[in-house]
């Protein structure tokens, strides 16, 4: 049966390719998942274009394992020298947009899904769920499937980790900093209400400060100024400076923590964009990565983020390929990470339900 799953995810793929999916444009492949999906005797359910399934003998009594990645893509960069739709295979590789992020995690959770879809008495429900707007973090992929789906104890997350076990990831917040001050022509006597000076303070702490915390697999949160903005003559001392702060952040805080130490220790407006991009983890004791680790995989935590961020459960990022080359140009996944990511979603499973 695994080899049969493993042709038919790499079909799947390609389909999936050779079909356009931007984010919250992603009708097309939803519909292609669907058909897939029914075609192999799945009852499935569709919330905007969130394609999803319960395991054919649920039990709300048992835990419940989602199986989650998405069918949306970003747009294709400028480098391509491909037609990004084109999915050919070429050698061992296989060509395409979303190839890599994340058509072969998503074909191969699938597969997994299928292969226990039919099968009584398991220690675990499964859900299986292919959702929208990842590439965006939108509110109509999993964060607004959360509401609609059963309860979920724990996910496991299909994104490219070389089929290496992510047990944390790291949380987003952007700040936006701004200073005032007063303007002034700068041949007058000095001006100590320039802003790029009354600036200088808050970004130097911004920059030098450590948080305590110190998580084992995410190390330290990591606060980077990215942009700075100030002034358009030369001869005038601007009114205010504007500053960006990009902050990853680790499982020992929480999105919210971080923006209250900021606030005590800025004097200037440093207000975050969004709290909703946390960082996410699993215990190293789970069940799940114990038979990762049994499967001879290596445990980590990934800098990047993915729809974790948005899970309010315990989560485990796998899947085949590499996230070197996802947004890459011509981007593309191994054929045989594709077969090998079918085979060994099973056999995790396999071992824990």
């Amino acid at each position: 049966m695994i080899e049969k799953l493993q042709s038919e995810a790499l079909e799947l793929l390609q389909s999936l390719i050779q079909t356009q999916s931007f984010s919250k444009e992603e009708e097309p492949t939803a519909e292609i998942l669907t058909k897939w999906l029914i075609d192999r005797g799945v009852e499935v359910k569709r919330d905007l274009n969130n394609v999803w399934a319960t395991n054919k003998y649920f039990d709300e009594h048992k835990p419940t394992i989602l199986l989650n990645s998405h069918h949306d893509t970003v747009k294709p960069n400028q480098a391509y020298t491909r037609d990004p739709f084109e999915a050919k295979i070429e050698g061992d590789k296989l060509y395409g947009l979303g190839s890599n992020d994340a058509g072969g995690c998503l074909v191969g959770l699938m597969s997994a899904f299928v292969y226990f879809y039919n099968q009584e008495n398991l220690k675990y429900n499964f859900v299986l769920a292919a959702t929208a707007e990842e590439e965006i973090s939108g509110e109509n992929g999993i964060a607004y499937m959360q509401e609609i789906m059963p309860k979920i104890d724990v996910a496991i997350v299909g994104e490219p980790t070389l089929l290496d076990l992510a047990i944390a990831e790291k949380g987003l917040v952007v700040f936006d900093g701004k200073v005032t001050g007063t303007p002034g022509h700068a041949a007058h006597i000095p001006n100590h209400q320039n802003p790029i000076f009354k600036a200088l303070k808050d970004l130097e702490w911004i920059n030098s400060y450590k948080f305590p915390k110190v998580s084992p697999f995410l190390g330290e949160v990591k606060m980077t100024v990215s942009q700075i903005n100030a002034g358009n003559q030369h001869n005038v001392v601007p009114s205010e400076l504007t500053f960006v702060v990009d902050c990853r952040v680790t499982d020992q805080y929480t999105n919210a923590e971080i923006a209250e130490i900021i606030a005590e220790h800025t004097e200037c407006e440093v207000i975050p964009r969004s709290l909703r991009l946390n960082s996410s983890s699993i215990d190293p004791n789970h069940d799940i990565v114990k038979s990762g680790v049994a499967l001879g995989k290596k445990t980590y935590g990934s800098p990047t983020l993915s729809d974790q961020c948005r899970l309010t459960c315990q989560s485990v990022k796998i899947g085949p390929g590499d996230s070197l080359r996802s947004h890459s140009a011509d981007e593309f996944i191994y054929v045989q990470e594709v077969y090998d990511g079918v085979a060994f979603y099973v056999n995790l499973l396999k071992k824990i339900v």
